[in-house]
Parts: C-alpha cells; sequence; structure tokens
C-alpha cells in the first residue's frame, strides 16, 4: 500500500466505507469484518484493513476488545462540542453571505426550504440519505458556497461528517415539532440574509445550529443504553 496507487486505493476504500456509515447503511454500533467489506467493494483485505486504520483515527470507528472494529457511537458531549464550534463557523458563513448573496440564490434558498416542507418525513427511496436530508444539506452548502471562503466550508464539512449523516436524518423524521422548528429558523435565516443584517443572521444560525446539536445529542443520550458496545 506504499506506493501512490496503493495509497489511492486505501483513500478511496475509506472513502467508500465512510459514505456507507453516513449514509446508514452501515449504521452505529455495526461490526465491521474485513471480509465482508472486501467482498462488498471488490478490493482484497490490504486496502480494507488499512482503511479501517484511517477512519480509526479520524475517530469513526474504533476497536472494541472481542469485536473488532465497529462503527464508533459518539457521546453526547462531543455532539455539543462538535456542534458549538460548528455554530460560530456557520454564523460567520451566513455574515458573509449577506454581502455576497444573489437574488437567484436567495430564491434557491426558499425553495430548498419549501422543498423539506414538502417531503416532511418521507423515507429514503432507496440507498443513501433521504430526500429532506439532501434538502436540508443542501441549504446549508448553498451558503457555504456565496460565503466565499473555501477553508471555512471544508472546516464545516469535516464536523458534519464526524458523525452519520442519516442519525441527523432520523432526528428530523422521528420529531414533528422538531421539523417544524427547523423550517422555521431556516425562514428566520433568509429573512435576515435578505434584509442584509449579518448580525442577526449570524445570531439565528448559531442558535440554529446549537439547537440541532442539542437535538442530536439527545437522540445520542436516549439511544447509547440501547446500542450494542460490546
Amino acid at each position: 500500500m506504499d506506493t501512490p496507487s496503493g495509497r489511492a486505493l486505501v483513500d478511496e476504500t475509506a472513502a467508500a466505507i465512510r459514505a456507507r456509515i453516513m449514509s446508514g447503511d452501515i449504521p452505529i454500533g455495526s461490526q465491521l469484518r474485513q471480509a465482508d467489506l472486501a467482498k462488498l467493494l471488490g478490493v482484497s483485505r490490504t486496502p480494507v484493513r488499512e482503511a479501517l486504520r484511517q477512519l480509526q483515527t479520524g475517530g469513526l470507528i474504533e476497536v472494541v476488545p472481542n469485536r473488532g472494529a465497529v462503527v464508533r457511537v459518539p457521546s453526547p458531549w462531543e455532539v455539543r462540542e462538535a456542534y458549538e464550534v460548528r455554530a460560530e463557523l456557520e454564523g460567520l458563513a451566513c455574515a458573509r453571505a449577506v454581502r455576497r448573496i444573489s437574488a437567484e440564490t436567495l430564491a434557491e434558498l426558499r425553495d430548498t426550504n419549501e422543498t423539506i416542507r414538502r417531503l416532511g418525513a418521507a423515507p429514503p427511496a432507496g440507498p443513501g440519505p433521504s430526500p429532506t436530508t439532501v434538502a436540508n444539506d443542501r441549504f446549508h452548502t448553498l451558503i457555504h458556497e456565496v460565503a466565499g471562503n473555501e477553508r471555512l466550508a471544508k472546516v464545516i464539512k469535516e464536523i458534519n461528517e464526524a458523525f452519520p449523516r442519516n442519525v441527523s436524518a432520523l432526528v428530523l423524521r422521528d420529531d414533528q415539532r422538531h421539523r417544524e422548528d427547523n423550517l422555521r429558523e431556516h425562514e428566520r435565516i433568509v429573512k435576515a440574509i435578505a434584509e442584509e443584517d449579518a448580525e442577526l443572521a449570524r445570531r439565528e444560525m448559531q442558535a440554529h445550529v446549537i439547537s440541532a446539536g442539542e437535538q442530536l445529542a439527545r437522540w445520542y443520550e436516549r439511544r447509547s443504553a440501547t446500542v450494542f458496545r460490546g
């Protein structure tokens, strides 16, 4: 694996496993068997083994005695800390977007929020994220893109990818009140951006992200006792 092509294969294998974890195809707490993953991905065990080490270093998986590699179940405090940081970063992105956003992008933000409203708790049509998750992620990504700072967008993405995205989707799907709050918070963010109030847009986004992080942390608190940890 210590060649450019070998390292590329490991990176590709790690990305493929990560994608399945993030989508929920491989749920939190699941055991990651090298032979099964190698067969699934059409590679040998060697790149799978190295990919799992890479994902362990990134904190997405852990090695549990007598079970081997499993998808790690984040602790609630980790979620709260990460979302506290994310709130500051997304607030900055929102404030920057105020000075850069076009009428077309504002319209797309509103359309994306309406898509979330229309889809509600619609489940995925197949493998991968639900359409609501895709629309919700697009709402945030639009703002990151308009902010015009690639490093900022990259760090926000890294924080998002520290936790399986399907769990965030489950939190929204299973709680109608949270879905309605999520929509209203989006509406307030768009209104602040449209009114060119950078500080209000920052505060609205910060409050939105903190609220989402708290809902996610509570989900892990409720589920932590029921997920097998070895």
